[in-house]
């Protein structure tokens, strides 16, 4: 195998050898280590052989990046394109498509897998996700056993575990395994600090182990100090455009800096636009220009007015950009091909840029190793740090990578230096029965066939090998318990009792953040007219409350001397109580000064009732005091101790969970099998091992509310419908709010699909109680919050009447495009001929202007434009 232009390295060698002979291979590699050499040899093979190859990735950006690339190896009418958004060539030698693509043909038993001789699973540890993984595991247990895998993974520590478990499944398969990252990676602490001239910077590790001087850097109660009525520390999180300077006075820019927040590297983008950072000369500054213009010609200038288009562009020209779901995917694009050549220093970007798509920077900051996952912060896993700064170092043109992880008040050094550490990345299979496979199970397989197949998957596989490595770990976990316990004894006094006092003085200090939800729900349950005593102390009546962005709740109030004036949730230190309650006049006018005074005069008469200020507001400063008399205060090993509980807490949790785990038994796969059955058979989908006709038509519904919807279709709530109508409708199903503190209000836009909403919800209420019966997960609750955008944009409404400030110009997209392909669903699936047709039609009238833009992919800077789609 030759013509690659470089010395192979031997892993590459290795999985070529293993091509060579017929075997499938699975490659473990760090990121920019080569992996793609291995399946461009599986591509040329496949060809000179007169076979096709398809190349499978999880993610559309990632598909297109692909499709580009081989395009420039291949030519273009070697290589087709097949995702949701695209159908470009799809009968070409080579298809690019995501994994779902090729679920969907496998289960259609689609004629283009007749002369396949080879599938590329690449990033095949996203099998891991816990919502799109087992679409992975579908396709390596039902793909034709004549066709060879190349599977592409990131690090996983149990990579031979998955390999063996490939082997079983389809025969003869070679683990190559390359721990070495192609450029070394040097992880760096940055520290904030108020007494310093600059922030401190210095490596996590010193000859494999922490760094002393990070244990420096621990905040002391007793350093805080009260500031135009803030709290202050010496120490803090790091400011951006100061790290931003930093780095490229240390010349480590370009830098992809991570953040895991949309509007926070928004802010950061605009903090430092505003304050004049400038890493771009005249030339690349041009060429930003040409690239931008090229990416962004098919936007009309007034959506590109709507989308912020100036700002973003003089950003860019200074040479720094954001990146995330947020944006419109042809601004996202412009800037990985402005970074990727070298024009733009610095990204601020959301984790979702780690997944595949080849942007290598000299650097990478993470500013917290904490992220919202919806419900809770988590921490970071190691897997996981290790994809974000994988994106470090640029093979043949740096000696070095740099991984910058920020200070944090909440994450001690210590365990900044154990992630850093860990080479320990296990890859878990997420496999469980969804409705949609069981029915397909049905429908190709007898019983036990598909009970085999179940089986086959690496969720059983790992079961069945679990039990002792599970028994393992608890006995090291209480182990290192035993151990913790004897680091944090303290002979002079109980570490725990300290712990908690110092607790108290932290959440003290920071205005108690445990109170504030329950100053919240206070503040949630008062109405006009009621009597409080506001933060001040004054007694005040409330005339109106209004809910504003990110859960601001204001009330605006009348005094007892005829003022106006407004509170906030935030302004309450202790949850307010209602003292009483007035008749506010009629008619409501609360800026006249006559209903001022009526107010005011009700006001009076109500006995004075002024709550206490409660005793926790005087809490710190004697707090503080109790701290420094504690005799655990005046260890020399109080950090050691203190460090010891915390790890402790850690890890009697994690007894906990492997206790959990070691209660559950082998056939786990099937046991959820059996009851997705069970649940279908009395929904009336299966009988006797058959499918109904509804569920046949749930065997050809793929989405997460696969069975809400085929139930919605035979319940006829998507017939007879016009199609602004029918696209708000199925967008019940598709819509998902990001924000759940602050869903969309329930806009619909018209009395019929009001109905047909409210029987939407009854449906899945039924279905619901159903899945509690069988514990099974519930399906998730439909949501009408896009229905009214849906509607407005497919009657031709113009962009900037369907946004508004919660929904960004990303989000409309890419929830446009999703509601565009379940159209395309029941534009086949759906029994009535009139309905299909109108599912058509309604997805035609969503796919123009910025939305049809997202779909276009550049390559030589032409832009192509996806064909109508072949056979599935």
């Amino acid at each position: 195998m030759s013509g690659f232009g470089f010395p192979l390295d031997r892993f590459q060698l290795d999985a070529i050898t293993s091509l060579d002979v017929g075997h499938n291979v699975l490659v473990s590699a760090p990121t920019g280590a080569g992996k793609t050499v291995v399946a461009e040899a599986a591509i040329d093979l496949a060809l000179h052989a007169g076979g096709r190859v398809f190349y499978t990735t999880p993610i559309k950006a990632l598909s297109n990046q692909k499709f580009i690339d081989l395009v420039r190896r291949l030519g273009p009418e070697q290589v087709g394109l097949l995702t949701g958004d695209n159908a470009i060539r799809g009968d070409a030698p080579v298809v690019v498509m995501t994994t779902e693509v090729l679920r969907n043909m496998i289960y259609a038993r689609s004629r283009a897998l007749d002369d396949l001789h080879a599938v590329v699973l690449d990033e095949v540890h996203y099998l891991q996700d816990a919502y799109r993984g087992p679409v992975w595991e579908e396709v390596i247990i039902h793909l034709p056993p004549a066709v060879r895998l190349v599977c592409l993974s990131a690090t996983v520590s149990n990579a031979n575990e998955l390999g063996e478990w490939i082997e079983t499944v389809r025969g003869p398969t070679d683990t190559v395994i390359e721990t070495e990252r192609p450029v070394e990676l040097t992880p760096w602490y940055l520290v904030g600090d108020r007494g310093a001239e600059q922030d401190h910077l210095f490596e996590v590790l010193v000859d494999a182990k922490p760094n002393p001087d990070g244990l420096r850097f621990v905040q002391d109660p007793r350093s805080q100090q009260r500031r135009g009525g803030r709290v202050t520390h010496r120490y803090h999180i790091p400011y951006r455009i100061d790290t931003v300077q930093r780095l490229a006075d240390e010349d480590l820019l370009p830098c992809i800096y991570f953040i895991f927040s949309r509007n926070a590297c928004d802010d950061a983008l605009a903090a430092c636009r505003d304050a004049g950072v400038r890493l771009t000369d005249a030339d690349e500054r041009r060429e930003i220009r040409r690239l931008v213009e090229e990416r962004t010609a098919s936007i009309s200038d007034h959506d590109l007015g709507l989308l912020g288009y100036d700002l973003w562009l003089a950003a860019l020209e200074q040479g720094i950009a954001a990146h995330h779901a947020g944006m419109v995917p042809a601004f996202k694009e412009a800037v990985e091909a402005c970074f990727t050549r070298g024009l733009v220093k610095v990204v601020f970007a959301t984790e979702t840029l780690a997944l595949g798509i080849n942007m290598p920077a000299r650097s990478v900051v993470i500013e917290k190793l904490t992220k919202y996952n919806g419900d809770t912060h988590e921490f970071l896993t190691p897997g996981e740090f290790t994809q974000l700064t994988g994106r470090a170092g640029r093979r043949g043109i740096d000696d070095h990578g740099h991984a910058i992880v920020a200070w944090s008040p909440f994450v001690p050094f210590s365990q900044v230096a154990e992630l850093v550490a860990s080479r320990s990345f296990p890859l878990t299979s997420s496999f469980r029965a969804t409705y949609n496979m069981a029915a397909n199970l049905i429908m190709r397989y007898e019983r036990h066939e598909a009970l085999e197949i179940l089986g086959m998957s690496f969720a059983q596989f790992q079961a069945d090998r679990a039990l002792v490595g599970l028994q393992r770990r608890l006995t090291d976990e209480r182990r290192r318990s035993e151990r913790l316990e004897e680091a944090m004894a303290c002979e002079r006094g109980d570490v725990a009792e300290y712990a908690a006092l110092v607790e108290r003085a932290r959440k003290a200090a920071s205005s108690r953040v445990e109170d504030r939800r329950a100053v919240t729900r206070a503040v949630e349950g008062l109405r006009p007219g009621d009597v409080i005593t506001a933060p001040d102390g004054t007694v005040v009546a409330i005339v109106s409350i209004a809910h504003r962005s990110q859960s601001e709740i204001r009330l605006r109030c009348v005094t007892i001397d005829s003022d106006l004036t407004s509170v906030t949730a935030q302004d309450f230190v202790a949850p307010p109580h209602r003292i009483s309650a007035i008749d506010l006049p009629v008619p409501f006018a609360p800026d006249d000064s006559d209903f001022r005074r009526d107010c005011a005069r009700q006001l009076a008469a109500v006995p004075r009732n002024r709550a206490a200020r409660r005793a926790a507001e005087r809490l710190s400063d004697r707090t503080t005091q109790v701290i420094d008399a504690h005799p655990v205060h005046g260890c020399p090993d109080r950090d050691r101790h203190l460090e010891a509980l915390a790890d402790l807490d850690q890890v009697r949790r994690a007894v906990e969970h492997l206790r959990t785990s070691l209660g559950r038994r082998q056939g786990s796969v099937v046991r959820r099998f059996e009851a997705v059955v069970d649940l279908l058979a009395a929904r009336e989908m299966v009988s006797s091992w058959a499918l109904t006709r509804s569920g046949r038509l749930l065997a050809s519904t793929y989405h997460e509310c696969d069975l809400l919807i085929a139930e919605a279709i035979e319940a006829g709530l998507l017939d007879g419908l016009e199609g602004p109508e029918l696209a708000a409708v199925c967008s019940f199903f598709t819509y998902e709010e990001r924000r759940r503190d602050a869903p969309r209000a329930p806009r619909l836009p018209s009395a019929t699909v009001g109905d047909r909403f409210a029987r939407t919800l009854a449906i899945r209420d039924g279905l619901a109680r159903a899945e509690r019966q069988r514990g099974l997960p519930e399906t998730r609750i439909p949501e009408s919050g896009f229905a009214s955008t849906v509607w407005g944009w497919a009657r031709g409404g113009e962009l900037d009447a369907v946004l508004d400030a919660d929904l960004p110009a990303g989000d409309f997209v890419r929830n446009i495009k999703v509601l565009v392909d379940l159209l395309g669903q029941v534009a086949v699936v759906a029994p009535s001929e009139g309905t299909r047709r109108t599912a058509a039609h309604a997805a035609s009238l969503l796919s123009r202007g910025v939305v049809a833009t997202s779909s276009d992919v550049v390559v030589h800077d032409v832009v192509v434009h996806d064909e109508v789609a072949l056979e599935p």
